[in-house]
């Protein structure tokens, strides 16, 4: 497979789960798949999506050089390595804002095993990161994907990780909308999306 082959194979298959991804995000799969998976649909869903992109990513590892740098990013690579890190940091200090039992699915299923009512979907959250930019997480990811674009495998992952990132967010704030109305709305309007070049916003 020529490399010009391999991008076009490799943004496909990226498209495929943006599409993906999405459309299991939305309301209408969620009203035909809820009803047989109940409380463990957000739990596939994460399982499904994590199985999605290894298949991706090992397609690319297998189609690309990655032990081929790709200049100029190699030669800057001490100071790309310092953006990979930084956005791990933030990852992990973005996520301690969120219910990490509810955002993987586990904590709906305990409640059901309990007895208990379940829900997927959070309290809008405002404060944190959260007060900087609407998409911390996302924001995070585009700093851990640049952080790795020294080889030609992570500079495609990059290119198309940045794209569905870019457009996922806008489907996200669709459902956001549905969600919480007015109240989102405004938020919107008032925090930046992924830079937080306005500081605290909220």
């Amino acid at each position: 497979m020529s490399p010009d082959e391999a991008q076009v194979v490799y943004a496909a298959l990226w498209l495929s789960f943006g599409w993906v991804h999405s459309w299991l995000a939305g309301a209408r799969a969620k009203a035909l798949l809820r009803p047989s998976l109940g409380p463990y649909y957000r739990l596939v869903y994460n399982l499904f999506a994590t199985a999605h992109v290894g298949a991706i990513v090992a397609f690319g590892a297998w189609a690309f050089d990655d032990g081929r740098p790709v200049e100029p990013f190699a030669g800057w690579r001490p100071m790309i390595d310092m953006v990979a890190v930084a956005g791990w940091c933030v990852m992990i200090l973005a996520l301690r804002t969120y219910d990490l039992g509810r955002l993987a699915g586990t904590a709906q299923v305990r409640a059901h095993r309990n007895g208990q009512p379940w829900d997927d979907d959070e309290p809008l959250i405002a404060s944190g990161f959260h007060a900087y930019v609407r998409h911390p997480l996302y924001a995070a990811g585009f700093l851990i994907l640049w952080g790795a674009a020294w080889t030609d495998l992570g500079l495609a992952t990059a290119a198309w990780g940045t794209l569905y990132l870019v457009i996922g967010a806008r489907f996200e704030e669709r459902r956001l909308i549905r969600l919480y109305g007015d109240t989102y709305r405004e938020y919107r309007r008032r925090v930046p999306a992924f830079v937080p070049w306005k500081g605290r916003a909220v």
